[in-house]
């Protein structure tokens, strides 16, 4: 389909930009320490403006020395400066706008370091240390100065545009929220009160900014899960507030980081696409501004359905444009069946930061960070490489030898290439896992890689196809306990099940409370099927990240999943399993037993003493390896095809 809306031009003040599509903030773990920009970060950004974004937006840069965390940008010191200079240069060298995203981040910024940073926010906040408080009018005074001087900075440093960060519980929007600002004095009770300091910083960024320079706000479209917090129509007046301000258009986004609300910061596969849309439409109405739509917009279709219908002027494609850098040149192209859609599985990105605060990764693109690499260097010598097994893991190594110049021949036990992948997009709310699989495997294809479905890599076949290298992405198979009564005819696992190669009945324990038990259990939880998830550890959900993990109980007990936690299971029965929990021993009743312990790849040892004796190189990737995530085994088989 023709993208007339979502590629043409905008202007916002006096900038003028190519297409609708912004790069939005996102932490990165790419900066140095002290919050200060690097090559990484540089390449990185630069890699999305050639692939044709319209706006990138730097991730959330620290404006208040006091209360800004290392680990994030930061534009509180005219030291800073040379930096973000030296990215403001990169970006228009490559054809591309900017826009700084100036944040003070309040309780979140405070909680990286409350030992040693001042904590921005309207009220008091209890702690085992005592109650701290909320902050004084001196102190905002203060900071709405900071405001003012890092918009300065940002003009000095040659941005396009700023951005104003007034959403997710940060210091402006936690003022601004009747739910989180407890206060009496002059910034806390009256709508008109709580708006003071927000619209404070508001007009002191704009009077630190040339006239022609736009100014763009994130909001966020409501307080979820806030009793009494903001509505859309106080988001509404707000804007119009800061529109009179000086704002110019308005991010919508959603999400807090103080409830499980924070799965709308960076949703994952759970939440719906576009699921934040209405909202900004909403917005876009009531106010009349540029509005920018964000939320799991991943799909040039959709983008350009959202801004052909009027909902909003322009969209947000974060992690879109991480899977895939070029999307909107891709889209440009007619060539949208070859963009690698982000699946929002939250591994790389989200996960990895709240884990280690970088540097982030992605599922899809093995090669986020490392950007500067440039693409995979067309081989010299092109090698007939025989690739085991389609897979996620299989499928990426084939896909980038082809794309060097090798030869490679990929094999697939089973009639379709997927994999585990394609399994795991059986589960509710994963299709797009599912899609993913096949959107990949139609790229195999399309890319001129020889693939033989229904066929097992054995000796003789490797003889046949006489290749110089051989690649093991055979994958894992479910773990079968030895536990009494493990082979009954009524005891299967959760591949089988949502495959549909065995169809329950009856009742269901499913032993392992993991992701791939949950995810089971939830599925025939579905179909009406009663479910019991029996977990060995304290809690069920261990690997799981963090936001879906919040949307996965949500599901269980919404469909009333019952859990057994601390619990081992001792034998399997007609009828019930045998139990012990907290040193007592008791039946549970079941008419089937699912198993979802895990896997364990199977013996390679022929195949690889095989192609040992022939002189055939042999690796091994993925969870051929030990079974793992996606995201590792994707991220090991581009490395050996890179390599090879």
């Amino acid at each position: 389909m023709p993208y007339d809306h979502l590629l043409a031009p905008i202007s916002l003040r006096g900038l003028e930009l190519t297409n609708r599509v912004v790069f939005p903030a996102m932490a990165t773990g790419f900066v140095a320490p002290g919050g200060y920009v690097t090559d990484q970060l540089i390449a990185y950004h630069v890699a999305r403006v050639v692939g044709g974004s319209g706006l990138n937006v730097t991730e959330a840069t620290s404006i208040h020395a006091p209360s800004a965390p290392g680990c994030f940008l930061n534009i509180s010191g005219d030291e800073f400066v040379p930096g973000l200079r030296r990215f403001t240069d990169a970006i228009h060298a490559a054809g591309g706008r900017t826009a700084v995203q100036l944040w003070q981040g309040g309780l979140a910024a405070w909680g990286f370091d409350p030992a040693h940073l001042e904590l921005i926010s309207p009220s008091g906040l209890p702690t085992p240390a005592g109650l701290v408080p909320g902050s004084t009018p001196e102190k905002i005074a203060e900071v709405v100065a900071a405001w003012g001087a890092a918009a300065a900075r940002a003009v000095e440093a040659g941005f396009d545009a700023i951005e104003f960060h007034c959403a997710h519980n940060y210091s402006p929007h936690a003022f601004l929220s009747p739910a989180l600002n407890q206060r009496m004095d002059e910034y806390g009770g009256s709508a008109a009160n709580r708006a003071r300091y927000p619209l404070a910083a508001i007009a002191a960024v704009r009077a630190a900014m040339p006239d022609d320079m736009p100014l763009l706000m994130r909001i966020d479209a409501q307080d979820d899960e806030l009793p009494g917090g903001l509505t859309v129509d106080d988001v509404i007046a707000f804007s119009l507030l800061a529109h009179e301000a000086g704002v110019d258009a308005l991010d919508v986004s959603r999400g807090n980081v103080v409830t499980s609300a924070i799965r709308y910061e960076v949703p994952p596969i759970d939440v719906p696409r576009g699921f934040n849309v209405a909202n900004a439409a909403a917005i876009r109405r009531g106010t009349g501004m540029v509005t920018i739509a964000v939320g799991r917009i991943n799909d040039p279709d959709q983008a350009e359905e959202i801004i052909a219908s009027g909902k909003a002027d322009m969209v947000v494609v974060g992690r879109g444009q991480i899977a895939d850098p070029e999307f909107v040149a891709k889209t440009a192209a007619g060539r949208a069946r070859d963009i690698v859609r982000c699946v929002g599985c939250d591994q790389g990105c989200y996960d990895r930061i709240v884990a280690s605060f970088g540097p982030i990764t992605c599922l899809r693109n093995p090669l986020v960070g490392r950007e500067a690499e440039g693409a995979p260097s067309p081989t010299l010598r092109p090698l007939r490489v025989l690739v085991a097994g389609g897979g996620v893991a299989g499928m990426e190594a084939a896909l980038v030898l082809a794309q060097r110049g090798h030869k490679p021949v990929l094999v697939e036990a089973s009639d379709h290439l997927g994999g585990q992948f394609g399994v795991a997009g059986q589960a509710p709310r994963k299709q797009e896992m599912a899609d993913a699989a096949a959107s990949r495997a139609d790229q195999v294809v399309r890319a001129g890689v020889e693939v033989r479905l229904g066929t097992r890599v054995t000796p003789s076949l490797v003889d046949e196809i006489a290749p110089e290298v051989v690649i093991d992405a055979t994958g894992a198979r479910p773990i079968h306990p030895s536990i009494p009564g493990a082979d009954r005819e009524n005891v299967t696992d959760a591949v089988a099940v949502l495959t549909g190669a065995y169809e329950v009945h009856g009742t269901v324990a499913v032993l392992g409370g993991g992701l791939v038990g949950l995810e089971v259990a939830e599925y025939l939880a579905e179909r009406d099927v009663p479910v019991t998830v029996v977990e060995m550890l304290d809690e069920v959900g261990s690997g799981l990240g963090d936001l879906r993990k919040i949307c996965v109980l949500e599901a269980l007990a919404t469909e009333g999943v019952e859990q057994l936690t601390g619990t081992t299971v001792t034998a399997v029965r007609s009828g019930s399993i045998v139990v012990e929990q907290g040193g007592l021993t008791r039946e549970v009743p079941c008419d089937t037993v699912v198993l979802a312990l895990g896997s364990r790849p199977d013996d390679h040892t022929p195949l690889a003493r095989h192609c040992a004796q022939r002189g055939i190189a042999y690796h091994v990737v993925g969870d051929a390896v030990r079974a793992r995530r996606a995201l590792d085994a994707i991220a090991e088989a581009n490395a050996l095809a890179r390599a090879l």
